[in-house]
């Protein structure tokens, strides 16, 4: 059963273009083609990524915390046996009743309540450090990997004459820098699709669960295709962007606001350069239009490029917050948030929570110069002060 299946799967019309055999692609006088097999690597290679990162999170991205001032600071909530309870079991979020039959349960008031509630939410959120460690991290990888995808592809002729990318394929050997150019970025792509449980878990969690699993898949397959030449433009066209939008996270953990918002700006600048107009009209053009000069269609072809659509579809829904943030930041000159994570709704709930102590102090104030008490009563003669 398995073998049927198996030898139903790598047929070569799903592969290859017509009249191309596998036998075609064979090593052969010091030539080395690309192997399904080769792809095995990049499991271990995610773990050993996955152990790199934890120390490089102890050693590197800790101490440089420290010396922005980050600290692993969590405030935890006082303990209350009923509170703790409806916590747990009813709602993270009480209803205005629920508040008040709480603050009834517990002898407190109805404001002492919803700061237990904020404080037990805050709690349980992911702190400050460690959003910069995975962001100190993700930057690390994609300076490394981008300054390693110039240094591979610089002098290939294919990144300057877009004809070159299929000339001669599907017989294109493969390259020892290409090789691990793939293995790397694969690898990376496999260890944050396994750490996604115990990352941050952000506003766009099941968008970047496509983005990784339809980023395997594309290398994967075009791994296998042997569509490496067009792969390697598509992965250095990602990379480039990622690094400033990286750095811009660790800047707003610092809490170094205006370098935060420089860094969006040029983040955003190349991501809307790179993927909304060199990846659709470049590298689209290359992968849709060029091999047509070359090849009559065939399945590997039409897959190759449904897989790169999806990719702009999500290119354009990261695209449209990008610009959203932007007119933001120009009309209200402030970035509330770069970081795609729901760190900001304690912040937001804390600051709300002062609008309401403010306004009740304001309305008491008035009260008292009107001869009112906090609940609009007349207050006798000679007792504002009690």
């Amino acid at each position: 059963m398995f073998q049927t299946f198996k030898e139903w799967f790598w047929l070569e019309r799903f592969w290859l273009p017509p009249k191309v055999k596998w036998s075609d692609l064979e090593d052969h006088d010091g030539l080395v083609f690309v192997k399904p097999s080769h792809l095995y690597m990049t499991i271990p290679c995610a773990f050993g990524l996955l152990i790199v990162r934890h120390f490089f999170e102890k050693f590197i991205a800790t101490p440089l915390a420290k010396a922005f001032g980050i600290k692993e600071e969590i405030q935890k909530a006082i303990p209350n046996t009923i509170l703790e309870n409806f916590f747990k079991h009813s709602s993270r979020h009480p209803s205005q009743t629920d508040i008040y039959g709480l603050a009834k349960k517990c002898n407190l008031t109805e404001r002492q309540v919803e700061r237990w509630f904020r404080s037990r939410r805050n709690q349980d959120r992911p702190c400050r450090l460690k959003k910069f460690q995975e962001a100190c991290w993700r930057f690390a990888f994609y300076l490394m990997i981008t300054i390693a995808g110039v240094a591979f592809l610089y002098d290939k002729p294919w990144v300057y004459d877009l004809w070159e990318v299929w000339n001669g394929y599907p017989r294109q050997p493969l390259l020892p820098s290409q090789y691990w150019y793939y293995i790397l970025e694969m690898s990376f792509y496999w260890s944050l699709l396994f750490s996604l449980g115990s990352d941050v878990k952000r506003k766009d969690f099941f968008a970047h669960v496509i983005h990784h699993l339809a980023a395997i898949s594309l290398m994967s397959f075009s791994w296998c295709a042997n569509y490496i030449r067009s792969g390697t433009l598509v992965m250095i066209v990602h990379d480039v962007a990622d690094i400033w939008l990286e750095s811009a996270k660790m800047f707003s953990y610092a809490g170094w606001k205006q370098t935060c918002n420089t860094l969006f700006f040029i983040f955003s600048a190349i991501f809307l350069i790179s993927r909304l107009i060199i990846f659709p009209f470049w590298i689209l053009h290359c992968t849709l239009v060029v091999p047509m000069i070359y090849l009559e269609p065939f399945f590997s072809y039409i897959f190759l490029n449904l897989q790169l659509m999806v990719l702009q579809i999500l290119h354009l829904y990261w695209g449209y917050f990008i610009l959203k943030m932007l007119k933001r930041c120009i009309f209200l000159k402030n970035i509330q948030d770069v970081r795609s994570d729901d760190e900001d709704e304690y912040e937001e709930e804390e600051h709300e929570e002062e609008e309401k102590e403010e306004a009740t102090k304001g309305k008491e104030k008035d009260c008292v110069k009107n001869g009112l008490g906090a609940d609009r009563h007349l207050i006798p003669n000679g007792q504002h002060g009690r």
